[in-house]
């Protein structure tokens, strides 16, 4: 499997190299026969080449099995015309992964005021309100006069119908449980469309519970009570904001792993940002890319029929859940280890599984 690793921003570069102690490891011990493709994106690519992210890198990008991304300053991209282009925007435009799976667990050893839970967000990850990705050029967002802006929000048949065929899957593999997150009652056309298309797309899975919930009463019922819920599909601005709440409930978005699939390409994500005020200080949790890598190599598993990948995304994932559970991880979740050491210990687990 050829990966390509863009290290990123801030912390990007330790915990991505966290990141690749883990991977290492797992090649090793289950014969992967990972090949790592280092390149460069945001702030060091629009030193030396005058943009974050190049045609060049793009193409090195398709050619691979898997891209891991590390978190970028996106919020300092502000003129594409500058060559200052959001990495995570382009990449999920330019491979069209449309899916974007960010799973949310509790975890023994991590304090939770919410109980035990074990979740999975599916996000509508291409269209949306999203300005700078619901149409070909350009922004959807528009500055109609000194003091009046209007955004356009794209809701398609074709979006809907393929990001809830990937949760309907997801839901099979896990409790067959689905709910469809909305906002119909104010949205009627483009959620009442989306509600419709989800539920038809899950007829298709009979052994499927389907339920739905309006956005605002859902996030009063993840804090309440996270454990009645197993897949959440949802619509791309209401997943972003849904999948970071849940997250945090987990006990800290450093444990927010975050896959991007498309039918294919798959690109690895932490689900946080690049946290410029700790970098270089080895505090970082890199547990969130560790495990936006797991997914990446349980999907390139799927994708081939390698039970050696799926073998090795369980083993990774078995790993976390045991070091934090013995406080051999970062603060943020109750340990005493920096960054790298915290790279270290899982990398052990890993080459020690059964």
């Amino acid at each position: 499997m050829k990966i390509v690793l863009l290290p990123g921003d801030g912390i990007g570069p330790e915990i991505a190299s966290a990141t690749m102690a883990v991977l290492e490891a797992a090649s090793r011990r289950f014969a992967l026969g990972l090949d790592f493709m280092p390149d460069i994106a945001g702030h060091e690519s629009l030193r030396r080449h005058g943009a974050t992210v190049t045609p060049a890198l793009l193409e090195k990008v398709r050619q691979a099995d898997g891209l891991i991304l590390g978190p970028m300053a996106t919020y300092d991209f502000k003129d594409e015309s500058k060559g200052e282009i959001n990495p995570s925007k382009f990449f999920r435009k330019a491979l069209d992964l449309y899916a974007n799976v960010r799973p949310a667990r509790t975890y023994p050893g991590v304090p939770s005021k919410v109980g035990a839970f074990d979740l999975v967000v599916v996000r509508e990850n291409t269209e949306g309100f999203y300005a700078d990705r619901n149409i070909e050029s350009g922004s959807s967002e528009m500055l109609i006069t000194p003091d009046v802006v209007i955004s356009l929000r794209r809701i398609t048949r074709h979006c809907c119908e393929r990001v809830a065929r990937a949760a309907c899957e997801l839901a099979m593999t896990r409790r067959r449980r689905l709910t469809i997150v909305h906002k119909a009652n104010v949205l009627k056309l483009g959620d009442g469309m989306f509600i419709q298309i989800c539920r038809e797309v899950a007829s298709h899975y009979p052994d499927l519970v389907v339920d739905d919930c309006i956005v605002d009463a859902m996030m009063a019922h993840v804090v309440r009570n996270p454990a009645r819920f197993d897949v959440i599909v949802t619509t791309n601005m209401f997943g972003d904001i849904l999948s970071d709440l849940t997250a945090e409930l987990s006990g800290s978005l450093g444990l927010g792993g975050s896959l991007n699939a498309g039918d294919l390409h798959a690109m690895a994500q932490a689900a946080h940002g690049s946290a410029p005020d700790i970098a270089g200080m080895n505090m970082a949790n890199p547990c969130a890319l560790i495990l936006s890598a797991s997914q990446l190599l349980a999907s390139h598993g799927k994708r081939q029929g390698l039970e050696s990948f799926l073998k090795a995304a369980a083993a990774i994932d078995s790993a976390v859940v045991d070091a934090i559970s013995q406080g051999q991880a970062t603060s943020d979740v109750g340990g005493k280890l920096g960054t790298e050491a915290t790279g270290q210990a899982l990398a052990h687990r890993v080459l020690d599984a059964s």
